[in-house]
This record gives structure tokens, C-alpha cells and sequence, in this order.
């Protein structure tokens, strides 16, 4: 049987036609967002490159394999501190900028939207013109380049032999990297933004530690340990390298820190203020820049003040309500007397953590993990745990270090572990890494975020901990208070201009007065602006975020979808996250 079309062809042939005529400009306006897209992935894709391999000690951190990435050849310094970068970084960052807004923000996809968003902004606070540069301090007793050093030496792992090449150049190149440092120093005293002496006695201080010994150097041990465990070398190879790193660290490395010793004796008498940052000129504005770029907040100090004020009274209400349905809470916690009835092994509690999360926050990807415990040599100058990054290559090892020094225990130990592991540093670094993101999302630190949300999920883990609720809420309303306290003194200090004499009076009235300690709290925060607030306020904004959905969206609200969101937006500015988070 013939079948006979309703329609003639001729007719259909026409109505094809015109199909495709209509279809015309979709395909054109498809085929100009993938065009789009392509340009700006590769692009930021190239930022990456540029910015990665310009220090070798960051590429070794970022990447595992630098050869997938397209880069073969590579610098193996630490470079130079030239205040002519400063310049130079400014024009970049204009540049990229300009470059940034010349894509169709429309045509971009969701992701490259956010890491749009995230770059431009990142770029525009860089470019503040509060951002005075001979304010900023490179040295300090304990976040301090000189301080941190030695531990990403000690740290820096060995893959293969070029990364013990690559080691051994950056050792030889600290004395350079440290004189550009002490001739940025010497420019800061010539205009009067030197640090205070007590600082500088500090600082000093910290690198006669670190060199006191310099026959048994605490990085020759370490050096010998990973060199021993590189099998691919003979033994012949391994016994020379560590003579030749034997002889950096005596003719190099010890010399450098000694001149930077002898740099800062010199400079010592011509800083002009030995409290916060609104004591020099540009000060108050210069720490409106370092919240942003520290700590991703872009609200004013006042508001901010409030926000803390807000949360210390809040906090100081629901203890006090807790302490009168149950005294004995107080005695608990001081004494230390916990009813802990858990694990004290790191790795079962770990293991706990991972599955004990999934009512509240989602499943993550399989991953494998590591307890390592701080090297002797290094444990007067580490904090208690801290979780290594993994290359962003490889994702692994996801190494989490105890400091054997802290003698951590109980629930202590135990939301410390969720701090650093689940659900907090190895578990969000995981989460991110695998939505995919932007190779240039890896190059921004994001420390708000980052800090604030290891912080916020210690809120969740203390309720892990299997103990007296009243108990477990306690012990983290007293961890929120002292972070508020010390928060609130940031921006007393560097904002409001409160002397040592106004801190201790505010120290007081919670009592604290040991004149020792109110002393080093004070010189803390005057020589590490913002640092409290990454963890604090970080936190708050998490709180604060989630009390909005939760608003928005009544009794459809679920706080496990919330942190699915959050974690898959990612390390970024709060004003960011909100935006991406808000609009799903």
C-alpha cells in the first residue's frame, strides 16, 4: 500500500526551510556563548599559568605535576621583594580587569559567572587606593614570612628528584629573597611606617630560635628523613644531597636569617607607633582594605562592631540561661572533668566525623586520609593540627598533622579533628575540588571563607561529640565568646586606636587581668591585623547567611541543601557567596 503524505512535499521542503531560517539565531547565539565561554576559560586558564610558576615554592604547593599545565620551565627561587612589583602588580591587575569586563557577562555560564565575579572583585580590592603598600608587614613573630619559612621547607614534599632540585634552589635563594625584604623595611622607616621595637625584638627573637643551633638545624633532620624515603635515588645521590643541603643550610641559609637579625637592630628606634594601624596615616583605611582582602567582608567596621556586639550579648544570655538550669556545667568545664566517653584515636575519630556529618551537611567524594603527628624540632613553633592542601592535581595525600606539644584530648581533640577534617578543611577542599571549578578559582586564597567555615562547623561538632547537650552547647558558646572578644579588640585596636591601657580595661570586665597575658594578646593582634576576624567573622557571615535562607524559605528549608550550596560555590568573597547561594 503507497502511502500518500496530507502535505505536498514542495510545501514541506518550504516548511523546512523556514525552520531553519528560525533556527538560524539560536544556533548563532549558542554558538557565541560557547565561543564565549572557550575564550574565557582559556583566558583565566592562562592568569593560572602566569601567576603559578612566577614562585616555585607555590607551584610545588598547587600543583603535583607542573607538566599537564603546559609548564616546563619554571624559576626555582623565591624570587625578589621589588617594591617596583607593587607597580607593576597594579598595572596587571588593571589590565586583567579591563580584560575581565570585555566578556559578555550574559553569555557565560553559571560557573565562569562566579569565578568571574570572584576575580573582578578580588582585582577591584587590590586596586583600592587605601591599599597603601609601605603598611604592609612581611615580618612578624608568628604569621611572619621569616616564621613560616622553615616550616613550608620542612614541609615541601619529595616526588621525584627535580623536586629535591627545585628544594635546594630555594634554600640557596633566601638570602636574596630576605634582602629585598630588609630594603623594603628600610623604606618603610625612612616614611615612618617601621614597626614598633617590641615587635622587632619579637621577630628577632623568633629567628635566634630558629638558628640557635647551627650544627643540628631542625631542617638537616628532616631533609635526611625524606631524603631516605625517595627510593628512586641511590644511596650514593641521597648521601650527596644531603651534604650539599648540610652546606646551605650552615653558608646560606643561617647567614640569612643573621642578616636579617642584624638588618632589624639597625632599623630598631625609627617606628613611630607601637599600636594599631590608624596610628599612621592611611592606617584606618588601609585596615578596611585588609578585611576585604583578608577576609572577604565588605561591610563597614561600625557594622561589623555591632554584628560582634550583637553575638557576644546574644552568647553571654544562652550561658547564662544554661549555667542556672545546670551549675555544675561551669565546674565542668573549668576543671576540665568532661564526661567524655569517645575515641581518643585520631583515626577512629575522624571516621566518626565522616559518617556522624550526613544528617547535616552532603555526601562528599571517597577519600582517603592520613594522621601524621609534627616533627619534634618543629612543635614549639606549630599550631596544635592543621590539614596540609593537597595539590589541586592529584587531590592526595590529605594529610592532617597533630602537635603532639598541645596534649589535645577529649572533646578538644575532637573539634579540633572537625576543624581540620570533617566537616571542615579536608572535607570542603574535597567538596570543591570535585564541582570542577576554574583553574584561576585555585589561586585565590579566600581566607574568610576558608577559616570561617572550618569554624563554623565546630558549632555543628561540638553536638557530635556525644556528650550532655547543655554541656557540648557550653563549651561552644565559651569558644565563640573568647573569638568574639578577641575579634572586637581587632577593630578596637586597629580601627578605634585603643591603647594597651583600653584593652586591658575591656579584658577586664571579662575577667581576664593577668597583666602578662592581657600584654601578649594585645601585642598579638597589633602584629596580625584581621587574623581573628577571618575565623569569627567568617563564621558569623555563615550563620547570618544561613538565617536568610531559612527565612526566605520557611518550612521548605533544609541546612543540608544550604551547605550543598555553599560548599559548591566555593571559596569567595561573602558578598559573592550570598549573591550565588540566594539566587537558587
Amino acid at each position: 500500500m503507497q502511502f500518500h503524505p496530507k502535505y505536498p512535499r514542495r510545501l514541506l521542503a518550504g516548511a523546512a526551510l523556514l525552520l531553519a531560517l528560525l533556527l538560524i539565531p539560536l544556533l548563532i547565539l549558542a554558538g557565541k556563548k560557547i565561543l564565549t565561554n572557550y575564550r574565557f576559560t582559556r583566558y583565566t586558564d592562562q592568569i593560572f599559568v602566569q601567576d603559578i610558576r612566577q614562585n616555585a615554592l607555590n607551584l610545588h604547593y598547587t600543583v603535583a605535576n607542573p607538566e599537564t599545565y603546559g609548564i616546563t620551565e619554571y624559576t626555582a627561587s623565591l624570587g625578589s621583594f621589588d617594591t617596583a612589583q607593587v607597580t607593576a602588580g597594579y598595572v596587571t591587575a588593571e589590565n586583567r580587569l579591563k580584560k575581565l569586563k570585555s566578556f559578555s557577562y550574559e553569555d557565560l555560564s553559571r560557573k565562569n559567572r562566579l569565578a568571574c565575579d570572584v576575580v573582578s572583585l578580588a582585582l577591584q580590592t587590590d586596586l583600592l587606593p587605601s591599599n597603601n603598600y609601605l603598611l604592609e608587614e612581611m615580618l612578624s613573630p608568628s604569621l611572619g614570612t621569616q616564621a613560616q619559612l622553615p616550616i613550608l621547607l620542612a614541609e615541601y614534599t619529595f616526588r621525584r628528584e627535580q623536586d629535591v632540585q627545585d628544594y635546594l634552589k630555594l634554600v640557596s635563594s633566601v638570602g636574596d629573597y630576605f634582602q629585598g625584604i630588609l630594603t623594603f623595611e628600610t623604606l618603610k622607616s625612612r616614611e615612618g611606617t617601621f614597626m614598633s621595637d617590641t615587635t622587632a625584638d619579637r621577630v628577632i627573637s623568633q629567628c635566634q630560635a630558629f638558628i640557635q643551633n647551627p650544627d643540628a638545624n631542625y631542617l638537616d633532620t628532616i631533609f635526611q628523613e625524606k631524603i631516605r624515603q625517595l627510593t628512586s635515588l641511590s644511596e650514593k645521590k641521597q648521601e650527596a644531597y644531603i651534604t650539599l643541603h648540610s652546606r646551605l643550610i650552615r653558608q646560606v641559609l643561617i647567614p640569612a636569617y643573621q642578616a636579617l637579625i642584624q638588618g632589624l637592630e639597625e632599623l630598631k628606634g625609627t617606628g613611630k607607633q607601637s599600636g594599631g594601624l590608624c596610628s599612621l596615616p592611611g592606617g584606618r583605611e588601609y585596615y578596611e582594605y585588609l578585611l576585604k582582602s583578608n577576609c572577604g567582608l565588605y561591610d563597614s567596621v561600625p557594622a561589623i562592631q555591632q554584628r560582634l556586639l550583637a553575638q557576644l550579648q546574644a552568647d553571654v544570655v544562652e550561658s547564662s540561661q544554661l549555667l542556672g538550669e545546670n551549675s555544675s556545667l561551669a565546674q565542668q568545664i573549668a576543671s576540665g572533668t568532661e564526661t567524655w566517653t569517645g575515641s581518643s584515636d585520631p583515626e577512629e575519630i575522624l571516621e566518626t566525623l565522616r559518617k556522624t556529618i550526613s544528617g547535616d551537611f552532603p555526601e562528599a567524594s571517597a577519600v582517603s586520609w592520613e594522621v601524621k603527628y609534627v616533627h619534634p624540632d618543629l612543635e614549639e613553633y606549630l599550631s596544635p593540627a592543621f590539614y596540609l592542601t593537597p595539590p589541586v592535581d592529584t587531590l592526595s595525600p590529605n594529610a592532617i598533622y597533630i602537635n603532639g606539644h598541645a596534649q589535645m584530648e577529649g572533646s578538644q581533640l575532637f573539634t579540633t579533628l572537625a576543624h581540620e577534617g570533617f566537616p571542615g578543611h579536608l572535607y570542603q577542599t574535597v567538596f570543591f575540588a570535585s564541582t570542577n571549578p576554574p583553574k584561576i578559582r585555585h589561586l585565590l586564597g579566600m581566607s574568610g571563607y576558608v577559616e570561617g567555615w572550618a569554624t563554623y562547623v565546630e558549632s555543628y561538632a561540638y553536638g557530635y561529640t556525644g556528650q550532655d547537650a547543655g554541656l557540648a552547647r557550653l563549651q561552644w558558646l565559651n569558644r565563640s565568646l573568647n573569638l568574639c572578644i578577641y575579634s572586637l579588640l581587632d577593630t578596637g585596636i586597629h580601627y578605634d586606636g585603643w591603647t594597651l591601657e583600653k584593652a586591658a580595661g575591656f579584658l577586664e570586665g571579662f575577667g581576664i587581668s593577668d597583666p602578662d597575658a592581657v600584654e601578649e594578646i594585645y601585642q598579638v593582634i597589633v602584629e596580625d591585623p584581621t587574623n581573628y576576624l577571618k575565623y569569627y567573622m567568617g563564621c558569623l557571615s555563615f550563620m547570618d547567611l544561613r538565617e536568610e535562607c531559612r527565612e526566605e524559605q520557611g518550612d521548605a528549608f533544609d541546612v543540608k541543601e544550604f551547605h550543598r550550596m555553599v560548599l559548591e560555590t566555593g571559596p569567595c568573597q561573602f558578598p559573592v557567596l550570598e549573591k550565588y547561594v540566594t539566587e537558587q
